[in-house]
């Protein structure tokens, strides 16, 4: 069976979901879970770079205090499950490459993910991390409804 598997958490509820899966299977296999929430950076526009530092500033606390409580929410789910678990919060661009390196990095067997979050027009118009994740990712992709 699976024995780390990874979680990409973005703080909705169907991502609660997926997590709640992800937990339920690695305490039916004793493995352990990873959770992992990726910050988009703060978009700035050159020529208002300097107006926009102290809003970077804000921006970037405000999205670490949302990681450390998402990564919280889940760490409770897992301890209540018993299920060793451990979280991290990473700022990038694109998603689905920081979900697919950790799978290689963490030595993952198995992600299981919601089938999308909280990508708006974006994920309609560019694709959804998660169909981006299927296609390249080299483990089994659990997509959670």
């Amino acid at each position: 069976m699976f024995k780390h598997i990874l979680i990409p958490y973005d703080g909705s509820e169907l991502s609660m979901r997926a997590a709640r899966t992800g937990i339920e299977l690695a305490k039916m296999s004793q493995g352990r879970v990873s959770i992992l929430h990726v910050i988009s950076p703060f978009k700035t526009i050159a020529y208002m770079g300097a107006i926009l530092a102290a809003t970077e500033i804000a921006y970037d606390q405000e999205a670490r205090n949302n990681a450390e409580r998402y990564l919280a929410d889940v760490q409770a789910v897992a301890d209540a499950a018993g299920v060793p678990c451990q979280g991290e919060a990473i700022f990038g661009d694109q998603p689905f490459e920081i979900i697919v390196q950790a799978v290689t990095d963490k030595q993952c067997d198995l992600v299981v993910m919601g089938s999308h979050g909280w990508r708006g027009m974006t994920r309609l118009l560019l694709g959804s991390e998660t169909q981006k994740v299927l296609l390249r990712c080299d483990v089994p992709v659990l997509v959670c409804h």
